[in-house]
């Protein structure tokens, strides 16, 4: 499957980047395809429906990741208990089609307790857009330091974190893979 990865910060050594990054190589280890679209290597005008953007390449590459997408993993850091502004700007530049019955798995960094406001806000706009959410999600709090990269992958709370991402993206595949099954089957 081709899967499309969109970061949702545009801040240097950001951990919900990092985790997107981690999922991309748990994914491309099974064998999928990963486009990842990240805002702060590509960045993107504000969202205006005044202003015609058919020029503007990082836009083009967006739409096209994740219109070729299988499926989509949307990860976000959360700012004030919200999705951030990188990642809602990105996500006005695209449409139904570019969703429509596609498996989505969000995921969130916050530096408080858990980032299940941003994850909440997620669900809602991939229903809006016509998405499928994938009822696993990942959540890495500021209470957990350890991650499952870098210096912290062999501590026992960097392992559990591995763990539940591993189960997390092996579900959102699975998912992606029967309803891809599906569609084809219904195109053909």
């Amino acid at each position: 499957m081709n899967i499309a990865i969109i970061a949702g910060s545009n801040r240097q050594d950001s951990n919900s980047t990092r985790l997107a990054r981690y999922v991309e190589e748990v994914i491309a280890q099974q064998g999928h395809t990963v486009s990842f679209f990240d805002p702060k290597q590509t960045p993107l005008p504000f969202f205006s429906t005044d202003e015609d953007f058919a020029g503007h390449s990082g836009l083009a590459a967006l739409r096209q990741a994740v219109s070729d997408a299988d499926a989509i993993v949307l990860s976000t850091p959360e700012y004030h208990g919200a999705v951030s502004g990188v990642l809602k700007n990105a996500l006005d530049f695209l449409g139904q089609p570019h969703f429509e019955g596609k498996t989505v798995l969000s995921m969130s960094s916050a530096g408080g307790a858990v980032g299940i406001g941003s994850l909440h806000q997620l669900h809602a706009i991939v229903r809006s857009l016509h998405g499928v959410n994938c009822p696993e999600w990942i959540s890495v709090s500021g209470f957990q330091r350890d991650l499952p990269w870098g210096d912290d992958k062999d501590t026992e709370s960097g392992r559990k974190l591995e763990t539940r991402i591993r189960v997390a993206v092996n579900a959102f595949l699975g998912m992606a893979a029967r309803l891809s099954a599906r569609d084809s089957g219904r195109t053909a």
